[in-house]
């Protein structure tokens, strides 16, 4: 997950590959087996979305090397949000709340530009060779330490919620979870034994993921 810098083509190949052959099942749950068309457009143009923006993040926007292990998790990750929620929605028996709707693609958008624009304003500082040794503080990362992660955790519960059926909160939740006790302590581990004193001095006086908050 850190510290890969070859473009490992294969991995990342190996996800888009997964996440085509997801969004295909996931046309056919939803528009073949469902009768609500109008709410099943919603949450497949999301899940496209979702699709282009994470491929756009892998080869365009930041390259860094995946490793197999990530690649894989990744892989079976996505399986949950795109194959998940459409499964959530067909077999939910709860009508439309247009409030709940418009929320969920508010919380959608609105983490995925979090979790995109943190990543990007990072990148001029990680590709800059006079920054080498050094920790990013700056841009939205000064609100919190993973604050690209609290982007993730908002598009996902804004699928939750556009998908339509109470279980699918189980879903962020679970993400969540995983984030506060596997990913930040992983995380926060190996950027202490990178950057040692300079990542004592941040996480001293910044927040871990909500900012303000905790």
């Amino acid at each position: 997950m850190y510290g890969i810098n070859q473009p490992t083509i294969k991995e990342k190949i190996l996800i888009v590959v997964a996440e085509m052959i997801y969004l295909v099942i996931a046309y056919y749950l939803l528009f073949i087996t469902y009768d609500k068309s109008g709410i099943a457009l919603g949450l497949f143009i999301a899940l496209i979305i979702t699709a282009l923006r994470l491929t756009a993040m892998m080869f365009i926007w930041l390259t860094r090397g995946i490793a197999w292990q990530e690649a894989i998790m990744n892989s079976m990750a996505f399986g949950i949000y795109y194959l998940g929620f459409p499964i959530l929605m067909i077999t939910s028996n709860q009508d439309p709340n247009v409030v709940v709707l418009i929320l969920g693609w508010v919380l959608f958008v609105g983490g995925s530009m979090l979790n995109t624009v943190s990543e990007l304003l990072r990148k001029p500082f990680k590709d800059n060779p006079d920054n080498q040794g050094m920790l990013y503080t700056g841009g939205l990362f000064k609100y919190a330490i993973h604050i690209n992660y609290l982007g993730d955790c908002l598009w996902v519960l804004g699928l939750a919620l556009i998908s339509n059926n109470i279980y699918s909160l189980l879903i962020p939740l679970g993400l969540i979870l995983v984030f506060v006790f596997g990913y930040i302590p992983k995380s926060d581990d190996y950027l202490q034994s990178k950057y040692g004193e300079q990542f004592t001095v941040y996480k001293l006086k910044t927040k871990k993921l909500i900012p303000f908050i905790w």
